[in-house]
């Protein structure tokens, strides 16, 4: 778009709905992760390492402020 010399603020929504559409992909993955991968961790003695994980995903969601 920026090539073709589109309209500025035709850019500017078009990069709002993938930040929104690549946002609600990573909500579905986390909702997975979390209802799957960490409380499997959990129920087989991986607490530490589930803790890790979740702690590094909130630091990582952090930075997106």
């Amino acid at each position: 778009m920026v090539d073709r010399e589109k309209y500025c603020v035709d850019i500017i929504t078009q990069i709002s709905a993938v930040k929104e559409s690549l946002s609600g992909a990573g909500d579905l993955i986390l909702e997975n992760h979390l209802s799957t991968h960490v409380v499997h961790q959990i129920e087989h003695g991986k607490k530490e390492r589930a803790v890790q994980e979740i702690l590094k995903i909130y630091k990582l969601a952090q930075h997106k402020k």
